[in-house]
């Protein structure tokens, strides 16, 4: 697309104190170099400067009239305050409208991709601008991308792509464009096993010597007491047969 802006010349680049009147006054200083011409510094209107943005796009063919002359450019570059997101600088690169130039277009998704529609895919970008060559009014404002058949597992290239006659393609003829693929499912790590002696965990019973070598029916290892167990009343008559009568004294 073809747009004319009506700028001023600028004598000289501007002091600090002029530029920033000039911004005040929604003015953007900007210089216009390449050719076989000198730079030309401007100012613009930033409106303008939007507003053929926002029609052309990033590619568009600007006509700046002046006092001087017209002169043909693009927009090579634009200056916004970290803050404000004003335009604070504009550079314009002067163009040929016979001689073919490079330029990077944005590359625009059509379409639906069964492989998304149909079977839960996700589609992936792999690449979102494409290099061409071409004369400055034939350069497009996008080119796209036909993805309405592009199944599971599927690409498509740079190959693929339709521009128009006069269109030079500059990229790897085999750069991968987009493609479908599985979408990925996040895992939940299972719960680490119980640790030995842990808070929490049985922590088996160390075996002593009144429990060692005992068993009972199951098995299983029976406590004894340390205390001996008192004598039954049979065994006291026993021990008392045993012991020696005591002399008395006459």
């Amino acid at each position: 697309m073809e747009i004319t802006l009506n700028v001023e010349v600028r004598e000289s680049k501007g002091t600090k104190n002029e530029l920033s009147t000039m911004r005040a006054g929604a003015k953007v200083p900007a210089v216009v170099y390449g050719g076989e011409k000198p730079p030309i510094n401007l100012s613009v209107s930033e409106k303008d400067i939007v507003d053929a943005r926002r029609k052309g796009g990033v590619n568009a063919i600007l006509h700046l009239k002046h006092g001087k002359g017209t002169e043909t450019v693009m927009i090579k570059s634009l200056q916004r305050h970290p803050v404000t997101d004003r335009l604070v600088h504009a550079d314009f690169l002067r163009v040929s409208m016979t001689q073919k130039i490079e330029a990077s277009v944005p590359l625009v998704i059509v379409g639906e991709a069964p492989g998304v529609k149909d079977f839960g895919g996700m589609l992936a970008h792999d690449l979102r601008m494409l290099k061409i060559k071409a004369l400055p009014n034939a350069i497009p404002p996008h080119v796209e991308v036909d993805v309405s058949k592009l199944g599971l597992h599927q690409s498509l290239h740079v190959k693929d792509l339709k521009v128009a006659p006069g269109v030079e393609v500059l990229d790897d003829a085999e750069h991968v464009v987009v493609h479908v693929t599985i979408a990925k499912v996040e895992e939940v790590a299972a719960p680490a096993a119980p640790v030995p002696g842990a808070e929490g965990a049985a922590t088996a019973e160390p075996e002593s010597s009144s429990t060692k070598g005992k068993k009972d029916e199951e098995g299983k290892l029976v406590k004894e007491t340390a205390k001996t167990a008192a004598p039954a009343a049979g065994d006291k008559k026993e021990a008392a047969k045993k012991e020696p009568a005591k002399k008395e004294g006459k």
